[in-house]
């Protein structure tokens, strides 16, 4: 994507899969907003729209995938795969292989990765972690005569380049520094070590199959203030859920819980997404002036809605691992705590046992869920709202706890699984504007 933004191209870029961090990169360098789409989230036809409507204006449209290019929700079928989004949109792979310590055998490795789905087509092969230039020849040597794809280079090994992990993946970009510099040295690692002009010379014009409009875009009075969390610890967030809510009438006020001391005025409803709260519990604790705010529009019943790491501020304290407990909002009577591994992993169903402030019971909606803390105290003493099944529909935990208008949960849900969820939301902040408006009126007469 760097490469390509430093020829002169605007690049669409997308990400395959429920994940948040790399689309934040992409973003950052492409100054496009990176997409999510999902075969198992939304349906395909929500998928191409998307695709679509977000391709608009672009020169090349840049999808990265997810796992291995097979890879979907179990071994016998591609549901969910990076091959099955790649041929809904009618889009050719490049394939790009982890050949360290390999020689002869990557020849056979994608051999297969060709052979194995007739109904895809491949732009090349990318190699990654060479040793030498030398290596990349004997790769080059063995895929002669036994590969169709063309060869479109390979990437020597470079710590440097790197971007760290910690818990849930790489590390966001709000706390990865990517200047000028380094973009720059992105672009000239990929004109210095692939084949660019052969890769684009490749690439096809794509019949786009979705329509570019759809309701989500259509324009609303925009009369209802939400503030949106987003900060360091607030900064999970599919960009489709923000224009859903514009597109029901919502204005979005973005706000930093780690450095307002106040929330921003007028605010009919609030959103905290997830993100990483527990790596900055001390400052958010501290805060408290914020905190005591955002419970007492919990007690005076604003639609307030959290997820993952919201869910977590949303409750009364937070836990880390070695035993210290930071106080939060206390809109929920629930404690959390972090653990040192892995607590939940995977896709989600959930069903609306009762309405809430995302729509009426009965309601079904689809989302992912990732973290390594759990509920520790008081979950027995709220209200859940949720009837919660994975991705193979195996019985889950009930979730989806309510006290007034505020509801958490784990589940990073994507509205655009139920598009319908935020006019619920929008709507819910608009009652409760006009009860206080109302309220206030009584108040002076």
């Amino acid at each position: 994507m760097a490469a390509l933004i430093a020829r002169g191209y605007n690049v669409a870029p997308f990400k395959v899969g429920p994940d948040f961090i790399d689309p934040g990169h992409h973003s950052r360098i492409t100054g496009r907003a990176s997409r999510n789409l999902d075969g198992w989230m939304l349906s395909r036809a929500y998928n191409l729209e998307t695709f679509a409507r977000h391709t608009a204006g672009a020169d090349i449209a840049m999808v990265e995938g997810v796992m291995g290019l097979f890879d979907g929700y179990d071994g016998r079928s591609e549901a969910g795969s990076t091959a099955q989004m790649a041929k809904w949109l009618g889009l050719p792979v490049a394939l790009v292989v982890g050949a360290r310590s390999m020689a002869r055998s990557a020849a056979a490795l994608v051999q297969g990765f060709e052979c194995f789905d007739d109904g895809l087509s491949f732009a090349g092969v990318l190699f990654n972690h060479l040793g030498s230039d030398r290596h990349l020849n004997y790769l080059k040597e063995a895929m002669d005569g036994h590969v169709r794809m063309p060869v479109l280079g390979g990437l020597m090994r470079d710590e440097t380049i790197a971007i760290p992990e910690r818990h849930l993946g790489l590390v966001t970009r709000e706390d990865h520094d990517l200047s000028e510099e380094n973009r720059r040295r992105l672009a000239e690692l990929i004109e210095n070590q692939l084949d660019l002009d052969a890769l684009l010379q490749i690439l096809p014009d794509v019949d786009i199959q979705g329509s570019a409009s759809t309701p989500a875009t259509e324009a609303k009075m925009t009369d209802v203030r939400i503030g949106v969390a987003r900060d360091a610890a607030f900064c999970f967030y599919y960009p489709d859920n923000l224009e859903l809510l514009e597109g029901a009438g919502a204005q979005l006020v973005f706000f930093s819980p780690l450095t307002d001391r106040r929330l921003p005025e007028g605010l009919d409803g609030l959103y905290f997404g997830g993100g990483y709260p527990e790596l900055h519990a001390g400052v958010l604790a501290d805060n408290r002036s914020l905190r005591q705010e955002v419970r007492q529009l919990s007690q005076m019943n604003m639609p307030i809605y959290g997820e993952c790491g919201g869910l977590m501020y949303l409750c009364r304290e937070m836990g880390d691992t070695d035993g210290n407990a930071f106080p939060m909002t206390g809109c929920l009577p629930v404690a959390t705590r972090m653990l040192g591994r892995l607590k939940a992993l995977g896709y989600r169903e959930i069903t609306q046992e009762r309405a809430t402030v995302l729509g009426l019971a009965g309601q079904v909606m689809r989302g992912h869920e990732f973290h390594y803390s759990t509920i520790t105290d008081g979950a027995s003493n709220v209200s859940v709202a949720y009837r919660m099944t994975d991705r193979a529909g195996m019985e889950k935990a009930a979730e989806g706890f309510v006290v007034n208008q505020t509801l958490g949960s784990y589940i990073h849900l994507h509205l655009g699984s139920y598009p319908q969820a935020a006019d619920h939301f929008v709507a819910a902040c608009r009652r409760w504007a006009a009860d206080e408006r109302n309220r206030d009126k009584g108040q002076t007469r």
